[in-house]
């Protein structure tokens, strides 16, 4: 079951039940653009979806994986931590501001951070998320194609 996001009270109760994605990662990614090309070469090349997908995995119990849609993507930034470094989500943030959903994998910024922030960002128009039972470990969630 989806779980819209689309005020302040609902967002502010999504980042307390995720405990503001304290010892989390992001496992997995996926971007549906709409444009595609068809079986007689035919363009479509219009990106009227813009819909990312990121999959999180928690050390809680409840709702230990998620999957977090935004819907009518603006930008991802992703700066992913190399093999080198650990990228465990300590905190995160999460904002409305004109018109726009904002997610940050760190606690306390504000909009003005965000040019200069070297982490993951994703603005969207909507957003939604839902829990994901029965696929937690390394497996893909978004198989590919066969």
């Amino acid at each position: 079951m989806w779980n819209e996001i689309t005020d302040q009270d609902t967002l502010k109760n999504f980042m307390e039940r995720m405990s503001f994605f304290h010892d989390s990662c992001i496992k997995e990614l996926k971007y549906l653009a709409g444009a595609y090309i068809d079986e007689k070469l035919s363009m479509y090349p219009v990106n009227d979806c813009r819909i990312l997908k990121v999959i999180v995995q928690r050390q809680f119990e409840e709702d230990s994986m998620i999957e977090m849609e935004f819907q009518g993507l603006k930008y991802l930034k992703l700066f992913p931590a190399d093999e080198e470094y650990t990228c465990e989500i300590l905190d995160s943030t999460m904002i409305f501001k004109d018109d726009c959903i904002y997610w940050c994998d760190c606690g306390g910024m504000s909009e003005k951070d965000f040019d200069e922030y070297k982490g993951t960002l994703i603005c969207a128009s909507k957003f939604r998320w839902r829990a994901i039972n029965g696929f937690m470990g390394k497996a893909d969630f978004y198989q590919p194609a066969e």
